[in-house]
């Protein structure tokens, strides 16, 4: 899941370099920290946060298969 949001994030802003993406696992959650160049923020988050929104609707549906919760947080 984490190279799933990598791989998006890369595709949308200005300077990939600058994402990283950290994983932090539990027994029942995962956390995805996704962190962007601030010039980057707007389109990761997108109009009315559309886009971050459809990258959490994306996780979730892989996580769903391993019976996960996964939560993504934009920093």
């Amino acid at each position: 899941m984490k190279e799933l949001v990598e791989v998006l994030a890369k595709a949308l802003v200005d300077r990939p370099e600058a994402v990283q993406v950290t994983q932090t696992e539990t027994e029942k959650q995962v956390v995805i920290e996704l962190r962007v160049a601030p010039e980057d923020m707007g389109k990761v988050i997108g109009k009315q946060g559309k886009i971050a929104k459809a990258i959490r609707t994306m996780v979730k549906a892989a996580a769903a298969r391993d019976g996960r919760r996964v939560l993504v947080e934009i920093l």
